[in-house]
């Protein structure tokens, strides 16, 4: 696949798991050993199960749950995503209890593309200003 080909998968992908949270489609364009490295998810344990688990916490506890995609560059099997996310909590999320609060943050995350698949992602994203925002600090 080309670097644009690539950006158009990983673009697809954001739009199916984080705009219409339909996390069984976007499961559709990662590989079944998919390895997600992120500093606040310290345990994940890779693949398509853990995939739908990690993300369906959060959008379980998050009404009106936006993204939009700031920049993407691509690169050979790379392709790097800015993104800013809104939304309001209506649940308790990992370390932050429900208080009602909403939130913008931003972050960024590069994919990387294999066989037409996301096989592989580092993510950084603005887990001190959600907390922030959301009144548990």
């Amino acid at each position: 696949m080309s670097a644009m080909d690539n950006k158009e998968l990983v673009r697809t992908y954001f739009e199916r798991a984080f705009v219409r949270n339909d996390l069984d489609q976007a499961a559709e364009l990662i590989d079944e050993n998919y390895c997600l490295h992120d500093p606040t998810r310290p345990g994940f344990r890779g693949g398509v199960a853990a995939f739908k688990e990690a993300q369906r916490v959060y959008l379980e506890a998050i009404r009106g749950h936006s993204l939009t995609i700031d920049d993407q560059i691509a690169e050979g099997d790379r392709v790097v995503t800015r993104w800013t996310a809104t939304g309001c909590q209506s649940k308790d999320l990992p370390g932050i209890p429900n208080k009602g609060g909403c939130f913008k943050i931003g972050g960024i995350t590069i994919s990387r593309v294999s066989g037409g698949k996301i096989v592989e992602e580092w993510q950084d994203w603005d887990s001190p200003g959600l907390a922030r925002q959301l009144g548990s600090v």
